[in-house]
């Protein structure tokens, strides 16, 4: 076998440290001048380190903000009570999220029919970017009656959770009836907001969550990053 090579050592040694999770996931590594002085050689050879774990998908690059930690796959188990918060926890990891938005708008054709809407109906949506320790994973979409929750959107904007939003509308427990999983890739807007490349792929999931007995409550629409998020089945779903 050949000897590994400056740079290739070097990749390894941050290698190392990203699975330490010394570096963390979602967290920008040190500057190129930082790791040149701790290994003793120059920036081009700490580039070509970079650029060797950035093929790997193990960080990424934005011009003029540095190199960040993209992290290892997480498990995200589709079961009847999929809540991401509670499904990330329980991994040990943090999630959050970030709201882009909550509005009334005309239902979709998709929407009307999920929801059983006639045309013309309004729907509340809801969108944002979910992340798990700090580093975005996923743009998820929900669209809810706004005839029958016409507070939705206020508890919404307030509690900043689907699950305690229905609550305050009287939808005390939910469940998932369906999901279809499809393979798409990324268009500029989906890239810039998951920090990937557009044209990157993603995993897209169309549920309907319903309440207790039966009737679809929510249209939901999430586009996963596919190296960061790997989608479980279980056998308690439903097919559509």
């Amino acid at each position: 076998m050949a000897e590994p090579t400056l740079w290739t050592t070097i990749a390894q040694e941050i290698e190392k440290d990203i699975s330490a999770q010394i570096f963390r996931s979602g967290t920008k590594l040190p500057s190129e001048s930082e790791f040149a002085h701790r290994f003793g050689v120059n920036r081009h050879t700490v580039r070509k380190a970079l650029a060797h774990l950035a093929d790997k998908d193990l960080v990424w690059s934005k011009r003029g903000a540095g190199v960040f930690v993209t992290g290892v796959k997480s498990s995200y188990r589709l079961t009847q009570r999929v809540r991401f918060s509670e499904t990330i926890r329980a991994s040990g990891r943090h999630p959050s999220r970030d709201i882009l938005g909550v509005s009334l708008q005309a239902a979709s054709p998709d929407q009307a029919r999920v929801l059983g809407l006639g045309d013309g109906a309004l729907v509340h949506i809801f969108h944002g970017v979910s992340k798990i320790d700090g580093h975005p994973v996923a743009l998820f979409q929900s669209a809810f009656d706004a005839t029958k929750f016409p507070d939705l959107g206020t508890h919404l904007q307030e509690m900043r959770s689907v699950t305690q939003a229905l609550k305050a509308c009287g939808v005390d427990d939910y469940k998932r009836t369906s999901t279809e999983i499809t393979a798409v890739v990324a268009d500029p807007v989906q890239a810039n907001h998951l920090r990937i490349k557009p044209g990157d792929p993603l995993l897209r999931t169309k549920s309907i969550n319903s309440d207790l007995e039966g009737r679809p409550i929510e249209r939901g629409l999430t586009f996963f990053t596919a190296d960061k998020v790997q989608l479980v089945h279980n056998d308690d779903m439903s097919s559509n």
